[in-house]
């Protein structure tokens, strides 16, 4: 009973429908790591709080590949002139999700919850505007800042499994925003990932939704 009440995708969707986080797990095979995730219009500062002192990862908003084209947003590796640019060992993947780093402009230092939480709702809440583009991105967020934008493949989970696009998927799924806010789990004994064992434990104790990318890919 406690495995289901964590682990199935239909209460992962109703979770992210009802504007609360989720645990994603992306593959062993893979990074091996587990995400908190959270539509990115539901943040605020507590879950940037949440995001930070139970994650502790990199606090970042995943956008689609088509609101990333409306607002100009570039993959990094794609504008960086540097021979540190080179992913060829990089060791899950073919290549980085990094865009840019953004504030929001009413925002002071942009690294506060408060501000993160800012930052974050609003990119939630314009990614599902259509009639808003770059110009309106840049009259109200500024690069660089303190929260990492990434870019998903156009085909989501048909051409890359990382917790950019299951996320995207989950997000699509539960008819939410193109918007995704998330950290990944870290443990502080070992220096490494959170175990999958560990972050189930986790969700439990708080009574969230933990699905596998596995059990995404296949029920999507």
């Amino acid at each position: 009973m406690q495995g289901e009440s964590t682990g199935g995708l239909a209460r992962a969707i109703e979770a992210f429908r009802a504007g609360e986080p989720v645990l994603v797990h992306d593959a062993d095979d893979r990074e091996g790591e587990t995400d908190l995730l959270y539509p990115a219009s539901a943040v605020t500062p507590e879950a940037v709080a949440r995001l930070r002192n139970d994650g502790g990862g990199l606090i970042f908003v995943a956008l689609t590949d088509a609101v990333a084209e409306r607002f100009d947003l570039p993959f990094r590796h794609e504008t960086v002139d540097h021979p540190a640019n080179d992913h060829t060992d990089l060791g899950y993947d073919a290549r980085p999700s990094f865009s840019l780093t953004v504030n929001h402009r009413d925002g002071f230092t942009g690294v506060t919850d408060n501000d993160r939480a800012l930052t974050i709702r609003r990119l939630g809440e314009v990614s599902e505007d259509e009639s808003y583009g770059v110009d309106a991105f840049a009259a109200e967020f500024r690069t660089p800042g303190h929260v990492h934008l990434l870019r998903a493949s156009p085909a989501l989970l048909a051409e890359r499994r990382g917790h950019t696009e299951l996320g995207l998927a989950l997000a699509r799924e539960a008819g939410v925003e193109p918007a995704v806010a998330g950290c990944e789990m870290l443990d502080d004994e070992t220096g490494e990932a959170l175990s999958t064992a560990d972050a189930r434990a986790y969700a439990s104790r708080h009574d969230l939704a933990f699905v596998d990318g596995a059990t995404l890919v296949g029920g999507l």
